[in-house]
């Protein structure tokens, strides 16, 4: 039954409300405490109990942080890189990329430099080399280190490794394993096919952190004190939300712990970053993935691939500077390539159809640095898994987007087993692969058939969740700080989505190309103010700014927006139907 009879909104979506039963307890929440029933309801949807309420608000580090001695090689990994940190052994760090490689990197090598030592960064180029350990960069590192660590990279590389056979190899990941592991000295990957499953949302940052913990344990046990891990959870918040890792158990805690150090602004590199993208309020999860994330991202997708990792993990303030202003530049290039690849991507993948398991799109000469983030737009405009591909000399790259519920990783990997890829991998939301041109078609229609395994192909057009009613009048700034502290809110964590029902529209102005800010009330003298970005790609644009007096049910998640020292609460909608 759909939410305020909306079967069809100015989007195209179908309203869906709560069942009945987290309707109960959200009542039942709201009974037992003292907090409002806006939150209550985020709570109820996320099957906290009365009893559990008051510690899911203040998640604990020490209470939902796992023994890193619960993975398997954890304490082989520590120990070596300890020796060779006692020893001053040559160490180099191979990473991956993207925010997450850059931020495992950069823990490292912070942490190192606290210790007075230091490492080799070795980032691979995203179009010259590709994802992952390559022999020759491996074999080189070898002859010239004695330990190279691997993060966010390295779980099938067994050729490379192997060619690195004159250095020990430490691999610190999370991307699925295959059925045999690289003859490394220790594989730590909590997506192991010899693992539990208990810390597979973790991000390859979390683990890097994970193996840092056992270090210091090991230094005590030595009777030796190690830096401050604390200090360095902006660096895995940052990466657990960039990498869209699941917001739930530990993760939570990260990211909130990690916000309150970002918020401190002792990072020099995350702080000049956050200067050039004008952030101008305490950092939230919305910062992390939309205005960091990207712009370190950047530097790995159209520019020099270790200007991210070297941005977070410098202390020099001129160095930092520099870096920032060229990441922000390079974004800006990135968005323009982006949109080009997108524009042509959609009009492919619409003429083959957004019914089929699969929606995919290639093309030649499409940058290999934003196929990614095509994907995301592709799933999202079909709610279908989505691959794009880019192809240079008659090798395709690309990059997929799942949706929730269907595996990506693991139909990949298997089309690599089955020859039909040259390579291939990632995990259930995400995933990377190489293909010969001549056999793009075929591995496509071969993933689409497994993916039709898994119901690819059941799903309409995403259904919009909404958390619960709201009144203009309840939506103060109090309480959108009461309804964060049920965050931070993301990946498999979705901020609360609130619907004002038969709202009548006091003003409407387009703003820049595509965007709408409205005011509204309910006509009892509660009003309010809305943002609407890209409300113009729909028909939500021309209908609110057009609204002729009519009166619409809104829908969207509460912010708060500060100006010259002053908060005031607002809505960022995202969707409408008339009331």
């Amino acid at each position: 039954m759909s939410y305020l009879g909306v079967e069809t909104s100015l989007t195209g979506r179908r309203w869906v409300g709560p069942g009945v039963e987290v309707e109960r307890a959200a009542e039942l929440l709201t009974q037992r405490s003292t907090l409002p029933a806006a939150v209550c309801q985020v709570l109820a949807h996320r099957g906290v109990t009365p009893e559990e309420a008051e510690s899911y608000l203040a998640p604990s580090l020490r209470d939902l942080m796992p023994d890193p001695r619960s993975l398997k090689d954890m304490e082989t990994a520590a120990a070596r890189f300890l020796a060779a940190v006692n020893n001053r052994q040559r160490i180099a760090i191979f990473a991956d990329y993207d925010v997450d490689g850059g931020s495992s990197a950069a823990l490292l090598l912070v942490w190192l430099r606290e210790m007075g030592s230091k490492a080799t960064l070795y980032i691979p180029d995203r179009i010259d080399e590709g994802y992952g350990p390559n022999e020759e960069a491996m074999a080189a590192l070898a002859a010239q280190h004695d330990l190279i660590i691997c993060v966010d990279c390295g779980t099938l590389s067994h050729d490379p490794i192997a060619a690195a056979a004159a250095a020990d190899v430490i691999v610190l990941d999370h991307h699925l394993g295959g059925e045999t592991l690289p003859d490394a000295l220790a594989v730590v990957n909590p997506n192991r096919q010899d693992e539990d499953g208990a810390c597979a949302h973790l991000c390859a940052a979390a683990v890097v952190f994970l193996m840092l913990v056992e270090t210091g344990r090991q230094l005590r046990e030595a009777g030796r004190k190690g830096p401050d891990l604390m200090a360095l959870l902006d660096l895995v918040a940052l990466a657990t939300v960039a990498d869209v890792a699941p917001l739930t158990g530990v993760n939570r805690a990260f990211v909130r712990q990690g916000l309150r150090v970002m918020a401190r602004r002792e990072r020099l590199g995350i702080t000049a970053l956050a200067d050039v993208a004008r952030m101008e309020t305490a950092p939230t999860a919305y910062h992390l993935g939309f205005l960091l994330g990207p712009r370190i991202n950047a530097g790995g997708r159209i520019g020099q691939a270790d200007l991210g990792a070297r941005l977070l993990a410098s202390d020099d303030p001129h160095e930092t500077a520099a870096l920032a202003e060229r990441l922000d530049h390079l974004n800006t290039e990135r968005r323009e390539v982006e949109a080009s690849v997108r524009a042509a991507a959609l009009d492919q993948a619409e003429t083959r159809g957004f019914d089929a398991p699969l929606v995919w799109a290639s093309g030649p000469g499409w940058h290999p640095g934003v196929v990614g983030i095509v994907a995301s737009r592709l799933k999202e405009a079909s709610n279908r898994p989505a691959i794009v591909i880019g192809v240079e000399n008659g090798i395709g790259k690309g990059s997929g987007r799942s949706v929730s519920g269907i595996d990506l990783g693991a139909p990949i990997q298997r089309l690599a087993a089955e020859g039909l890829l040259i390579k291939g991998g990632g995990h259930k939301m995400a995933a990377g692969l190489t293909v010969a041109e001549e056999n793009i078609a075929p591995a496509m229609a071969r993933l689409a058939e497994l993916l039709a395994k898994q119901g690819a192909h059941l799903g309409g057009p995403a259904d919009l969740k909404v958390t619960g009613l709201l009144m203009p009048g309840a939506a103060t700034v109090e309480l959108a700080e009461i309804v964060e502290q049920a965050g931070p809110f993301g990946a498999s964590s979705p901020a609360p989505r609130y619907a004002f029902a038969d709202m009548q529209i006091l003003f409407a102005k387009r703003v820049g190309e595509s965007h709408l800010k409205i005011s509204f009330g309910d006509g009892l003298g509660g009003k309010m103010e809305a943002i609407a970005f890209g409300a113009y790609d729909s028909a939500l644009g021309p209908a609110l700014e057009n609204h002729g007096g009519a009166r619409f049910h809104l829908a969207g998640r509460l912010d708060i927006n500060s100006w010259r020292g002053r908060q005031t609460v607002q809505l960022r909608l995202e969707d409408a139907a008339p009331a």
